[in-house]
């Protein structure tokens, strides 16, 4: 049997049974030493993985090495386990929403066509729209489609509702009004200012043209100033600018030059509103009779007549009035209005007469106040049953002749107290009326012709180009 030392390359002296002996010589270096400390793994490891030829050398592993190393080992195990771990199944999103949105579009359509249609909205006051024409010419032109889209609108289930969470959740959002009506104290809807690229320059030289057509018979002008410019206490922190100081002073200075007198308004107002005179609806762009009539006084002031005392006028209630920016907002729980009816007792069936005229029918009454709407959201047509294209009202113990109003609607609580000075009083809404002015100054001869206007609807009118 060959001994180790006969395989080993060297010439080195064989050694005897007791060891192997060198040569001082080629005696070799000593390996250097190492600490001899276990950590654990680490220790395990060193036996079977370092080779103990006296030359490999061996450094310890740190502490969180040792750690990652026991986790990867324990890992190791797991997966080389007879017993593997299952698998976890996927979750499935499955179809449950699909059907739940489906069946929620289903249900809507359902109910859009079983519900009956109405032709007016009392809430929103204003005609919604018919079913749209259908034909191939409608329908390749897209006009069916855009049609069918508005009365779509119109007509879809629970509108009221939608319109109101719409609102209520723009206003959450941080905004300080929905659809064009700021969300103001004290129970206040206000319009926002009208854009400042309006229709005032033009209009004013169509009122200056229609002065040179009547000739000599007095023109004046009345306009009313905006809510938000007299209460603008009310409105909310962050708000548009109101122009009324500048539509105003522009007015005066045209009506002037164009021979044409002006009311100003603005300086009664703020005093009154001072004061602690309610000059606006909350729910509504209009003025109340409140303000007609301070306005009224303004007007006999100017035109050198003797108003009637306030005293002289019954003053009725009708509570529970939505007006126009309350519809137009959605606000729906903002408090209602009261409307005030200011009746002189003098005037009765006896010596008043009202008469509306249309284009296919005519109303006569023997009061100026129309009390069938008492009882609806929308009181405001209390007052001369509302919007029409000709209007005319008769007190046969008034003093004074003709006067020809060109109005809008803020007129209707404002004629009653003219008709306490003129014999007639004419109103034409130039909305409806699709004749010239001119040819009623022709004919009737009126004394007076007084242009009255809220300043936003005046600013903004296009229909006045048929005063001449």
């Amino acid at each position: 049997m060959k001994h180790y030392a006969d395989n080993q390359k060297n010439s080195a002296p064989r050694h005897s049974a007791k060891g192997r002996r060198f040569a001082a010589s080629e005696k070799p270096e000593k390996p250097e030493r190492y600490e001899k400390k276990s950590y654990g793994t680490h220790a395990k490891q060193s036996k079977a993985s370092v080779p103990d030829d006296g030359k490999t050398k061996f450094y310890p592993m740190k502490k969180d090495e040792v750690k990652k190393a026991e986790q990867q080992a324990k890992r190791a195990r797991t997966e080389c386990s007879a017993t593997p771990t299952a698998p976890v199944p996927q979750m499935k999103a499955g179809y449950a929403p699909a059907f739940l949105f489906a069946g929620f579009i289903l249900l809507m359509a359902i109910w859009f066509i079983v519900s009956p249609k109405q032709s007016y909205s009392a809430s929103e006051k204003r005609v919604l729209s018919d079913f749209p024409k259908t034909n191939a010419e409608t329908i390749f032109s897209g006009q069916f489609g855009k049609d069918f889209e508005t009365y779509f609108a119109d007509h879809f289930p629970a509108r009221n509702l939608w319109v109101g969470v719409n609102a209520y959740t723009s206003l959450a959002e941080g905004n300080n009004g929905a659809s064009g009506v700021y969300n103001c104290k004290d129970g206040y809807l206000i319009n926002k200012p009208i854009p400042a690229d309006n229709q005032l320059n033009k209009n004013l030289g169509i009122l200056a043209e229609f002065k040179q057509t009547v000739g000599d018979v007095p023109v004046t002008a009345m306009f009313v100033p905006s809510t938000g410019y007299i209460a603008g206490d009310k409105l909310p922190l962050v708000h548009d600018n109101y122009n009324d100081d500048t539509y105003f002073n522009r007015t005066a200075k045209t009506l002037k030059e164009s021979g044409i007198g002006f009311i100003d308004l603005r300086s009664d107002f703020k005093a009154a509103y001072q004061n602690g005179s309610q000059l606006y609806y909350r729910t509504d762009h209009h003025w109340t009779t409140e303000g007609a009539y301070t306005a009224y006084v303004t007007f006999c002031r100017q035109t050198g007549l003797t108003p009637v005392a306030r005293e002289r006028f019954n003053i009725e209630k009708y509570k529970d009035f939505y007006g126009t920016t309350y519809s137009t907002s959605g606000f729906w729980l903002t408090p209602p209005d009261t409307v005030e009816v200011w009746n002189n007792p003098a005037n009765t069936e006896e010596n008043i007469g009202v008469t509306i005229s249309e284009s296919n029918r005519t109303i006569r009454s023997d009061s100026m106040f129309f009390h069938s709407h008492d009882d609806e959201d929308d009181k405001y047509p209390i007052f001369l049953d509302g919007n029409h294209p000709l209007t005319e009202i008769t007190n046969s113990k008034a003093e004074g002749g003709t006067i020809l109003v060109v109005k809008d609607s803020f007129s209707h609580c404002f004629a009653p107290f003219l008709a306490e000075h003129y014999s007639k009083v004419i109103l034409v809404d130039m909305r409806y009326y699709n004749q010239e002015v001119s040819q009623i100054v022709q004919v009737e001869k009126p004394e007076q012709v007084l242009v009255l206007y809220g300043m936003d609807n005046f600013a903004t009118d296009t229909d006045i180009v048929r005063l001449w």
